[in-house]
This record gives C-alpha cells, sequence and structure tokens, in this order.
C-alpha cells in the first residue's frame, strides 16, 4: 500500500553515514530533500566542515535536531521525517549514559513532542533503530528441539573461554538462529536501550495520534562514508583502519562471533521503501542480509580485499555486555516493504575500500585509545 502524498523529505543526521546516502536516493527519486545535521565532532572532526559527499540538491541544515526553534520550522516544511541521527557506540554509551541518553532518548522525545504541539503537514516518520535491542539472537537447542533467547553470558563462563550459550534445561551447546521481530528485546548496553526508547517511543506516539511510523531495525551496516577515524563505530569501520594503518586488526573473544553485514545503500534503500509503502506501518522490521558472518571470515575478506597480508590477532578478550551471535530474519521487510539486500559481502567490502583508500584513513587509527578506556573502566576482561 502506497503512502500518501509526500513531497519534501527531512532526514535528520542527513550528513551522516546512513543519511548521506538516504539524501542521494531521495534526491535521485525526485524528492525535495532537507538535510538537519549538527556535524557530531566523534564522526566529522574536531574541526567539522561540511563533507564533500553531501548532494548539492538538498538543503543542508547544520544544526541539532534537538533545537526546538529549528525543527518547529523544518517540520512545517516537510512531509515526512527520516529520523537518523543519534549517537552510535555500545562500549562508549557505558560510561557516557546521561550523554548518550540525553541524544538518542530525550532527544526523540522532543522531535515527538514537535510533531504532537507543531501544527505541520508530516504524513510519515521512519525511525532508525537497531539490533543492538534484541541482546542475544536466537538459538535452538537440537536437543531438546525448542528455540531459546538467551540473556547476557555468565562472567565465568567468559573468563572460562567457554562463549558460547548452552540450552538451560539439558546443558547442550546452543545453536544460532535467524532472528526474527517476535523476539523480545533484552538491551545489554546503554546505547541499545536508548535505541529501544527511540523505537518504541515513536511507535506510541504514530499509532495514538495516527501519524503513520515505521521503525527499522538496522543490523551490522558498513561501506562508504562510515567514519573509520571513530573506534566505536561498526567492525568493518574499525578493521579497515587497522589494515590501513599497518596494525593487526584487534578480535574479541575467538573471532566467530556471527553478525549480520548489510551495505549502507541497502539501508538507504530500505529507508525509502519504508517511506512509500504503508504496510509496515506501526510496525519495527528488521534490515540485513539474512547471512550470518563470523568477524574471522569478515577480517579475511578485508585483508584480501585491502590487499595487506597481517594476520588479525585474537585476543580472547572479552567486553562485558557483548553478544556472541545475532543475525536477522528478513520475512517481514520482504512481505511488507518488498525489500531484499541486493550488495553481496564481497561487492560492499570493496566499495568501502576503494572509499577509505581515497581518504587515505590509514592516518587515522584510534581503536588502542578506546581499548584503554574500556579496560580502565572495567569493561572487559579475561
Amino acid at each position: 500500500m502506497k503512502a500518501r502524498k509526500i513531497d519534501k523529505v527531512l532526514v535528520t543526521g542527513g550528513a551522516g553515514f546512513i543519511g548521506s546516502h538516504t539524501v542521494d536516493l531521495l534526491v535521485d527519486r525526485g524528492y525535495d530533500v532537507i538535510a538537519l545535521d549538527n556535524l557530531e565532532p566523534q564522526v566529522h572532526g574536531s574541526s567539522p566542515i561540511l563533507p564533500g559527499y553531501l548532494n548539492v540538491k538538498a538543503k543542508m541544515i547544520v544544526k541539532d535536531f534537538r533545537d526546538k526553534n529549528t525543527l518547529n520550522t523544518l517540520l512545517r516544511e516537510s512531509d515526512a521525517v527520516i529520523h537518523l541521527a543519534a549517537l552510535v557506540g555500545v562500549g562508549q554509551s557505558m560510561y557516557e549514559p546521561s550523554r548518550y541518553v540525553g541524544t538518542n532518548t530525550h532527544g526523540t522525545a522532543d522531535l515527538l513532542e514537535r510533531l504532537i504541539t507543531v501544527d505541520h503537514n508530516v504524513k510519515k516518520l521512519v525511525v532508525a533503530s537497531s539490533m543492538s535491542i534484541y541482546g542475544e539472537g536466537k538459538y535452538r537447542c537440537g536437543r531438546c528441539q525448542k528455540r531459546v533467547h538467551p540473556g547476557v553470558r555468565d562472567e565465568k563462563a567468559l573468563k572460562a573461554k567457554k562463549w558460547e550459550h548452552i540450552c538451560p534445561d539439558c546443558g547442550s551447546a546452543l545453536s544460532p538462529q535467524p532472528t526474527d521481530e517476535d523476539t523480545d528485546p533484552k538491551p545489554t548496553s546503554v546505547y541499545a536501550m536508548s535505541k529501544r526508547h527511540q523505537e518504541e517511543m515513536s511507535l506510541i506516539i504514530g499509532k495514538t495520534y495516527g501519524l503513520p511510523t515505521i521503525a527499522l531495525r538496522y543490523f551490522n551496516v558498513y561501506g562508504s562514508r562510515q567514519s573509520l577515524g571513530n573506534p566505536y563505530t561498526g567492525a568493518c569501520a574499525i578493521f579497515s583502519s587497522r589494515f590501513l594503518s599497518g596494525n593487526p586488526p584487534y578480535i574479541f573473544e575467538d573471532g566467530r562471533q556471527l553478525r549480520d553485514f548489510v551495505h549502507v545503500r541497502d539501508v538507504a534503500l530500505a529507508n525509502l521503501l519504508a517511506l512509500e509503502n504503508n504496510g509496515a506501518d506501526y510496525q519495527a522490521v528488521n534490515i540485513g542480509t539474512g547471512e550470518p558472518t563470523s568477524l574471522l571470515h569478515l577480517v579475511e575478506a578485508l585483508g584480501r580485499t585491502y590487499e595487506r597480508n597481517i594476520r588479525p590477532f585474537v585476543s580472547l578478550e572479552y567486553r562485558k555486555g557483548d553478544i556472541r551471535h545475532c543475525y536477522a530474519d528478513i520475512g517481514r521487510a520482504k512481505k511488507l516493504l518488498g525489500f531484499e539486500s541486493h550488495i553481496s559481502l564481497d561487492e560492499g567490502l570493496i566499495e568501502l575500500a576503494k572509499w577509505a583508500k581515497l581518504k587515505d584513513w590509514g592516518k587515522i587509527d584510534f581503536f588502542d585509545k578506546a581499548l584503554r578506556e574500556l579496560r580502565e573502566r572495567g569493561l572487559t576482561g579475561k
């Protein structure tokens, strides 16, 4: 079912990684686009300037999306909002909780309050959620023949290097399964909790006030324009910065943990489909590939892509709150949005590597500093 007529779209976080690709696609499809972004220094640098990749056909506003006067004005001009602005970083959120809750939770609450109180023409709200709200993914016990969604792993087991979950009934090792949207959220970080807040508040307000709203649970997004200089961003970016700086990629645990890596252009397509279709309104929808990839496999693929013969360092160190396995069941996205990922991991990594080499990201590698911060705050263990 097609959404009501939409011409002008406001994209919060529109200068960022996912935001800028979404803006490009919207412009290509003929939309009038406003990109709102505060150019967060952790993402855009300590002396941020407008990125050169920004689409010149979009209107760029450099302001925090929490600025009420700016937001009031832009909402009056817009037919739809794609809300992508957020602080991203699981580990960092565990020692800067007020900053993450202030931006992600309170900021989104302010946006929703503006949508309730300001006279506007907004007909659709698309909100960026995250797979992190699940905590662990779904598993199956072959012996008991049942599905299991475990909580946080026992730290005694982690200290003993027992990485895998076991069945609470029979003690057998559990097998990871695709995680669907009916899986109860079990956030294991402040970041994940704040994304749950964003999602649930938006869906509640949307349904209450009759504003078609959809929350997209992105899995592990990667691709060009991701900040390789931000050590709290995704695995692909962190490993890329290590390869380009000549340092071995640092892998927590044994590297066999599974994730679902989805290319940013596929995510931008999902944003467009959510905007243009009402089939999944008032629901949360997974956006991934449905294909599990281990971190070891990812590092091997990146090494080939960058042509760097550097062996990763498998640390057997763990981060508190880390999950073992999680990858997407994308059945709902296929059925209700017509979404499928089109870019393979190998193809996507080539695209990422071309951009990273062009930007000379090899001069920037802050992973060691981030690791020290985690250790100093007691967020890792061996």
